[in-house]
This record gives structure tokens, C-alpha cells and sequence, in this order.
């Protein structure tokens, strides 16, 4: 039989994430399905955009109303808007600009964010902290949990927020018992996490190729 090197799972080799805490005001307990973002980027990069825009047009117009002419990119603006007709393609260019920024902007305004990071069960002693633990270590910990079993060569893991997903390749032993153990392992491992919401698990098991 020939030999081949083992590979590495989804996780890639880098050491397990230490739970992150967070430490807020004082109130009831409570488990969050996600920490929200705060969205500095994206609100940072609308608030530039639209501080530049709004200060353009205002310093324009203080310099009509004292006497000046208006600014020639205003000129040329309003010209293009009031002689192109709607079906024209920078019209509709724009338009779909608009509402493809538009749509982002829901999007970041309505969904929390930090899809990295699975809630913990908070801990009884102390209500006000949240804990959540990132993906990436909970993959690394259930993949070296997969290898722990007898047979296992290869485990690839993708922990999401609602499943986990368990793809390994044995080298011996029937693949049902390996299966059946597997789950076990892995479900306890789950167990062992603390997560707040317990991912459906799913283990596929192939015999390894030779």
C-alpha cells in the first residue's frame, strides 16, 4: 500500500484562538446569536463620501449667493441631468451604482457581523460578560479531536453557526464503527466547547485511497 503524506484540515495549522471577552454594563443574563459589529469602515468611508459631497454643494452655493458665478462641475452636472434622457447608459450606469450601494448599506445596517465568532454559554458567576469563541479554533480543536480516533488519516472541519461538518479518510477498520465513533468524539467535543447553540454535526468517512 502506498503511503501518502497527511493532509492538512480547512483549519490550516495554526494554533486553537483564545475565547475573546467582552466586558459590558451591568444587566440581565443573556446569550447573543452574534456580537454586532460597530462597522467602522463602512461608516466611515459614507461619512467621508458624504461630508465631501455636502461641504462641495454648500461652499458652491455660499459663492453664488455672493455674487460669484457657480462652479463649472455644477454647471456641467446640471447640464448632463437636465439634457440626457432616462434610458441613457450613464443614467442607468449610475442608477445601478446607487442602488448596488444602496443594497450594501442595508445589508451592513441590518446584519450583525463577526460571522467569526461562536458564542460561548455565559457563565453563571458573572452576567455581565459575553464569551465568544472564533471558528477557527473550534475547527482545530474538533479536527485533533478526529485524528485522536483510531483509523482516522485525514480530517478536514467547517464549523459554521448552525453545523459542523466532519470529512475525514480512514486508513484501516470498517468505516461504519470509525463513523459511529466519530460522532461520538466529535459530538462530545461540541459538548466540551460550550457553545451557546449546538451545531447539527454531520461525519462523512471514505476509505483512504491507495
Amino acid at each position: 500500500m502506498t503511503q501518502h503524506q497527511q493532509q492538512p484540515a480547512a483549519a490550516d495549522n495554526e494554533a486553537p484562538t483564545t475565547p475573546t471577552r467582552s466586558v459590558k454594563a451591568s444587566g440581565p443574563l443573556r446569550t447573543p446569536s452574534r456580537w454586532w459589529s460597530r462597522r467602522r469602515i463602512p461608516a466611515a468611508i459614507v461619512a467621508l463620501v458624504l461630508s465631501a459631497a455636502c461641504g462641495a454643494l454648500l461652499f458652491d452655493t455660499v459663492r453664488v449667493r455672493t455674487g460669484h458665478t457657480a462652479g463649472a462641475w455644477r454647471k456641467s452636472l446640471t447640464h448632463e441631468l437636465s439634457t440626457r434622457p432616462l434610458n441613457d447608459p450613464w443614467i442607468l450606469t449610475g442608477a445601478a451604482i446607487a442602488a448596488v450601494l444602496g443594497v450594501w448599506l442595508l445589508a451592513v445596517a441590518f446584519t450583525p457581523g463577526h460571522r467569526r465568532l461562536l458564542p460561548l454559554a455565559g457563565p453563571d458567576t458573572d452576567p455581565d460578560v459575553d464569551v465568544m469563541l472564533e471558528r477557527r479554533g473550534a475547527a482545530l480543536l474538533m479536527r485533533d479531536a478526529a485524528l485522536r480516533t483510531p483509523g482516522v488519516s485525514e480530517a478536514r472541519i467547517r464549523v459554521h453557526r448552525r453545523h459542523v461538518t466532519a470529512r475525514t479518510r480512514i486508513r484501516f477498520r470498517d468505516p461504519e464503527t470509525v463513523e459511529n465513533e466519530l460522532t461520538d468524539t466529535l459530538g462530545q467535543q461540541i459538548s466540551d466547547l460550550g457553545l451557546a447553540r449546538s451545531p447539527r454535526l454531520t461525519v462523512q468517512v471514505r476509505p483512504r485511497s491507495t
